[in-house]
């Protein structure tokens, strides 16, 4: 048997080991017994878990899962729950979370229904399905384990089996109060199988499974004309009706409507506002009064809690229709705009594209998903309010780049002036599709991002749904990714590989520059390191790598006086002031260095007839591409050709 059969074969045994495992943790987690073994064994140890609402029971399934605090003071929580798979849209994960914190706590926001809204493909869905996946996992360990009524069609609390009469007096023992009532279902079951005896009522541990419809029930709508509210409450089981002889027998009602299967834990209501008018208001009545109504039966008590969510285009027909003003006042809503990061859009790019073997398969160069992600961010800006602001400079704000001549103060303030800045835009899924189509056409299995670019051009130019002048402006948005972006990170990488000694010559510019700003702020000379005589500050040297990052004149002394400060910090602390500890001054020392050594550049990339020592020079820059800055030889060579093209034009 070959080493490789050897390794696959210990790998199915450790599978079917663990499947073995696992079948035996899941059977060692049931739990049956009567109503009276709940009370001593389970409800004893922590009555305040067992009489959980669904929001309680959501929110401690948020907060098992860790809620990380801030680093900084005006950031929001990290959830673990949403951290590996929604990028960029923190603020409305923390909306999402006080919501379901305040409702755990009993306060109103508990009697109102959860409204996503946002446009398409801006993660709404993936939040719920999180929520959902949440609640499975949750329900499957000790501090949230569930326990229903054996025989209950919508696993129903065994705490409601208590009487009216001896509520007062549980509370007064378990210091929890109980809420509800049975359904009509399990009132005549209780009656007529148990005697009315509910100590001897069976209970058992639930396990929360979407797909078999506990504790977590969905409703999409297909066609709204012809939508059938029994989908929801259910209706007459006719097959029963001859076996119990009356359609008001509740065991003649079929239980199977999705607010049934939400009971005790979530309800997903998708493309809620495409629904007819009743489905809304039974919808709002049960968050409002934890009450259904149906035929023939009295109030059934649900507890669940309604996540529902829909597209701009669909809630603003309904904010046009006044009668919905009552309805909108029921609902807690929260926009989920895409997100305005460009780093954190790229996340989601490979995210999705991850999963997909077609993609698996296709090497992407460093600055594939950057590019396109930036071209997405431009077109979901909007015009600053300052004149002197353009996207670009908008964009490297949102994404927490330092942009000069604006404060931290400032940069809160433009990424807060357009309130819907991000509810429209490109989706993700549109630059998907266009990725997909580009690898698809690829024969090199390789991916740069000049193609993503010309791939998004050509999604663009063939989008029926689009008009000329949206086309037009798109298009424009890409030449500006080019020129503001890609070329820069490019270059960048370029210089660096071609330099070996890049790092040592940038310090070595570094401590020169400290020097020459030193000179300036104190008046006084500096000894020139060749000739050893005393010599005016260079003035010229300083403003050549100021301006490579776009420090005026007015700014430069504010500039200089926090390098200053930010070296003699390092200084205090005991280690060296480098590149590293001030992002733009290692930009403006890059672009400096760069602009220096370009000729060399020319001449190692632009010989028609290269020499061998030539193509040696440039096969150690492509090598060195590929090893320490992610391109492989199909993009390190492009790369290289582009950079080169774009020295001669300038």
């Amino acid at each position: 048997m070959t080493e490789y059969n050897k390794d696959t074969e210990r790998q199915r045994s450790e599978f079917v080991e663990s499947l073995t495992d696992y079948s035996r943790k899941q059977q060692a987690q049931q739990w049956a017994g009567s109503f009276n073994d709940y009370l001593r064994d389970i409800v004893a140890g922590n009555p305040g878990r067992a009489a959980r609402s669904s929001h309680q029971y959501i929110w401690d399934m948020m907060c098992w899962r860790g809620i990380e605090a801030p680093k900084q003071s005006d950031a929001c929580n990290r959830y673990k729950l949403f951290e590996d798979d929604l990028f960029g849209i923190d603020q409305a994960l923390e909306r999402v979370a006080n919501y379901f914190k305040a409702a755990s706590e009993g306060s109103e926001v508990g009697r109102r229904l959860l409204l996503l809204l946002g446009p398409p493909s801006g993660g709404k869905s993936s939040l719920v399905t999180l929520l959902k996946r949440g609640l499975e996992a949750y329900s499957r360990v000790d501090d949230g384990a569930l326990y229903a009524i054996q025989e209950s069609p919508i696993q129903e609390s065994p705490l409601l089996l208590i009487p009216h009469g001896k509520r007062a007096e549980f509370k007064d023992s378990y210091g929890v109060e109980i809420s509800g009532e049975l359904s009509p279902y399990t009132r005549a079951l209780v009656d007529d199988k148990y005697g009315g005896d509910f100590a001897r009522v069976p209970v058992h541990r639930i396990f929360i499974d979407e797909a078999g419809r506990k504790a977590v029930g969905t409703y999409a709508p297909h066609d709204p004309t012809t939508a059938d509210i029994a989908d929801l409450v259910g209706s007459v089981d006719l097959s029963k009706v001859a076996e119990y002889g009356d359609e008001g027998d509740p065991r003649a009602w079929s239980w199977s409507g999705a607010v049934y299967a939400g009971n005790r834990g979530l309800l997903e209501m998708i493309e809620i506002l495409k629904v007819k008018r009743e489905f809304l208001y039974l919808l709002l009545t049960l968050t409002q009064e934890q009450v259904v109504k149906v035929s023939r039966f009295p109030l059934i008590y649900i507890d669940e809690t309604i996540v529902a969510h829909t597209n701009m285009a669909e809630f603003r027909r309904f904010l046009q229709e006044k009668e919905n003003e009552a309805l909108l006042d029921r609902m807690v809503i929260v926009q989920v705009p895409y997100t305005l990061c460009y780093t954190d859009e790229a996340r989601i790019y490979h995210k999705l594209t991850s999963a997909t073997p077609s993609f698996r398969q296709v090497h992407l160069d460093p600055h594939a998903l950057a590019v396109a992600a930036v071209f997405a961010i431009l077109t979901r800006l909007k015009a600053s309010e300052r004149a002197d602001l353009d996207l670009s400079k908008k964009l490297r704000i949102h994404a927490h780049e330092e942009v000069e001549g604006i404060s931290d103060t400032e940069a809160e303030h433009i990424m807060r002036e357009q309130p819907d800045e991000g509810m429209d835009g490109v989706s993700p899924r549109f630059v998907v599709n266009a990725l997909a189509s580009a690898i698809s056409q690829s024969e090199s299995k390789s991916l740069t991002a000049m193609e993503v670019m010309l791939a998004l051009k050509d999604a663009i130019e063939s989008d029926a749904r689009m008009d000329a002048k949206m086309k037009k402006q798109w298009i424009d948005f890409l030449v500006t990714t080019r020129k503001e972006f890609y070329n820069r990170w490019v270059k960048e990488d370029v210089h660096k590989a071609l330099f070996v000694s890049f790092l040592d010559e940038a310090q070595e510019l570094l401590d020169k520059y400290l020097d020459e700003v030193e000179a300036v702020l104190e008046s006084r000379k500096v000894d020139d390191p060749i000739t050893g005589e005393e010599r005016d500050a260079d003035e010229r040297f300083l403003r050549n790598v100021e301006t490579k990052i776009g420090i005026s004149d007015s700014g430069k002394t504010s500039f200089r006086q926090e390098i200053v400060r930010k070296a003699l910090g390092a200084y205090k602390r005991g280690v060296k002031f480098t590149l590293a500890e001030h992002a733009r001054l290692r930009e403006a020392i890059e672009q400096y260095l760069f602009q220096e050594r370009r000729d060399v550049l020319r001449l190692v990339t632009s010989s028609a007839r290269a020499d061998a020592e030539t193509m040696e020079k440039i096969s150690a820059v492509e090598q060195r591409l590929v090893n320490d800055y992610g391109y492989d030889a199909h993009s390190a060579h492009e790369a290289l050709n582009y950079v080169t093209t774009l020295l001669a034009q300038e």
